[in-house]
């Protein structure tokens, strides 16, 4: 049994499983998750405590099918107290604090997760394995915990990761034709249409080719974004301000030099009127700036700053016309 655990501090690897328990609940906010944080760094040792209550969980999932045999078979047993009852009780001991303190079901077959998000929605989802994903507007992923690894399929959207360590368990994202794998790490990943990018603000984050596409694997550090198209080998590797790349998160969207078309994608995923550019050509203008996301009618009239248009109603939406006597 990990040595950590065996000779660590009773009051304290309690409350690692504590928190271990609350971390998985369904129920489980923000304001949890900053009382963790608070608990973290309130003295060294409790980080410690909990990475052991991890190790220990992991070897019980190991033996998970010892223990369910040890469990059958204990109540049958009626031979006075011996060491190998006591063994058989000690098993069944250990089943029942992996029962109380696994943040996964170890015992239960994966099942598929998904969430989801509409146009202007965003949503924080708590996995049961300590990690978090917040999710921008129109969004969509099915996350599946299985004992062997932790596996995201991202058909579209755009996320933040921030996925607890588990050497034993690594994260996989499959997004378009590629696959992005990580231990433990924080880092956003962008799907729309046949576009990809990641960005990593912490650790240590790998791209790879899917199966039916040739290719070389990506190492990003953090400050580093990648940006491809499905279907095509080549990337584009850039020096990026993660929280720049995250700042839809804390409701701005901030570009440095984007072309309109980029700009006006991202807005038709935050509100519910759509956004079209009369002239095609206009996508191609070049934007720098910054837009808070409040209210439509004025995030359009602050675009209107940075870029040469105007906005006149369209239907249902809004119609972004070339207006050459704006200068940005």
């Amino acid at each position: 049994m990990n040595e950590a655990w065996s000779k660590g501090d009773d009051a304290r690897r309690a409350q690692a499983a504590e928190w271990l328990v609350r971390l998985q609940a369904d129920d489980a906010t923000d304001v949890v998750a900053c009382d963790f944080d608070a608990w973290l760094s309130a003295h060294p040792a409790n980080a410690a405590a909990y990475d052991a209550t991890l190790a220990v969980t992991l070897e019980l999932q190991t033996a998970a099918d010892r223990i369910v045999d040890g469990l059958d078979a204990a109540p049958r047993r009626r031979r006075p107290a011996s060491r190998g009852w006591l063994l058989a009780g000690g098993v069944a001991a250990a089943a029942t604090l992996a029962l109380a303190v696994m943040p996964y079901g170890m015992l239960a077959p994966a099942v598929a997760q998904t969430y989801a998000t509409a146009k202007g929605e965003h949503r924080t989802v708590k996995l049961a394995d300590g990690s978090t994903i917040e999710l921008n507007a129109g969004s969509s992923l099915s996350v599946t915990l299985g004992r062997h690894e932790r596996h995201v399929v991202m058909p579209q959207g755009e996320a933040v990761f921030d996925v607890a360590a588990d050497k034993a368990r690594p994260f996989l994202i499959d997004v378009g034709d590629r696959t992005v794998r990580v231990v433990g790490t924080r880092f956003d990943v962008r799907h729309r249409g046949a576009e990809l990018s990641v960005a990593v603000e912490r650790g240590v984050v790998e791209v790879r080719p899917g199966h039916d596409l040739a290719g070389r694997v990506w190492r990003l550090h953090p400050g580093q974004k990648l940006d491809t198209i499905e279907g095509v080998t080549a990337v584009a590797l850039t020096t990026v301000d993660p929280q720049q790349v995250e700042s839809w998160r804390v409701g701005r969207l901030i570009y440095r030099d984007q072309p309109l078309g980029d700009v006006v994608a991202d807005l038709n995923q935050q509100f519910a009127k759509p956004i079209t550019l009369e002239d095609p050509a206009l996508a191609a203008v070049r934007v720098s700036g910054v837009l808070v996301l409040d209210d439509q009618a004025a995030v359009i009239r602050r675009l209107a700053l940075l870029a040469p248009i105007k906005a006149l109603p369209l239907g249902q939406g809004v119609l972004l016309r070339s207006d050459p006597a704006v200068k940005p």
